[in-house]
Formats: C-alpha cells, sequence, structure tokens
C-alpha cells in the first residue's frame, strides 16, 4: 500500500488510465472484428465503409502509446490487403 499522498495520488491516476487505455483498446479491438467479418463474408462494400473508422481507432491508439506505432501501420497493411484481395 501507498504511504505517501503523493504515492497514493500516483495509484489513482494509474488506475484511471489503465480503464481508459482498456476501454480504447476494446474499442479498436471491436471495429477491426467488425472489418474482419465483412471481409470473411465477402462483402467488399461494408469492409470499405468499416475500415476507416478502424484506421482512425488504430492511429488513436498509437498515438497515445495504447499500442506501438508499427502495430498499427501493420494492422492497417494487412486489413488493405485483405479488402483488395476480395
Amino acid at each position: 500500500m501507498p504511504h505517501s499522498v503523493s504515492a497514493k495520488k500516483r495509484v489513482k491516476q494509474n488506475e484511471k488510465s489503465r480503464e481508459r487505455n482498456k476501454a480504447k483498446k476494446s474499442a479498436m479491438r471491436t471495429q477491426l472484428k467488425k472489418v474482419r467479418e465483412a471481409i470473411e463474408s465477402g462483402d467488399k462494400a461494408a469492409a470499405k465503409v468499416e475500415f476507416p473508422r478502424a484506421m482512425k481507432l488504430l492511429d488513436k491508439a498509437a498515438r497515445h502509446n495504447i499500442i506501438h506505432p508499427n502495430k498499427a501501420a501493420r494492422e492497417k497493411a494487412r486489413i488493405q490487403r485483405d479488402i483488395d484481395a476480395i
């Protein structure tokens, strides 16, 4: 347990940050799942609609250090490649 006031505050800040990051990461994963489902079903129109939303969430997550920037770039490239292959 933290003893100093600043340590107690830091624990609260870390908890809030963790919850915020968790929510953003979950939203990102959900959007990626929607895009992948559209790709799996062969619905190119739906995939093209969902893909920009996924890109935005990936970029935001990378910008806020929730995921590594290279992971965001890799995910976007893979999805784009799969959409083009439909």
